[in-house]
């Protein structure tokens, strides 16, 4: 057996094993986590449901629609500037202030950490 998971290793087809392995176990669903690490409630969207993520919550997902996260990336209530991403199966994702534009500090986005 270990002989045979070396020749795999070699192929790189043992990783890729595990991940079929991983999505029969789940179902097919990916998991993934979301963090809010800014002062803001941030309201998004998961798989086409809405939610209400808190400040220094911590949520682990397993949706069944592929990962796919809606939010606005503009804290304030009267301004909207919506931003879509795909989540990766076994990513961590963290709400920060965004760190690309200045002036604005109601600004946030999705980080992978």
């Amino acid at each position: 057996m270990l002989n045979n998971q070396s020749y795999l290793q070699d192929f790189g087809l043992v990783e890729e094993l595990d991940e079929q392995a991983g999505e029969t176990i789940t179902g097919g669903y990916e998991v993934f986590t979301l963090k809010n690490a800014t002062k803001y409630d941030i309201t998004y969207v998961v798989d086409g449901k809405s939610w209400l993520h808190k400040p220094n919550e911590t949520w682990i997902w397993s949706p069944n629609g592929g990962g796919n996260i809606d939010f606005d990336t503009d804290s304030r209530s009267d301004y909207v500037q919506n931003k879509s991403y795909n989540l990766a199966d076994g990513g961590t994702y963290e709400f920060q202030d965004n760190n690309y534009t200045r002036g604005n500090p109601y600004d946030i986005d999705l980080y992978t950490v």
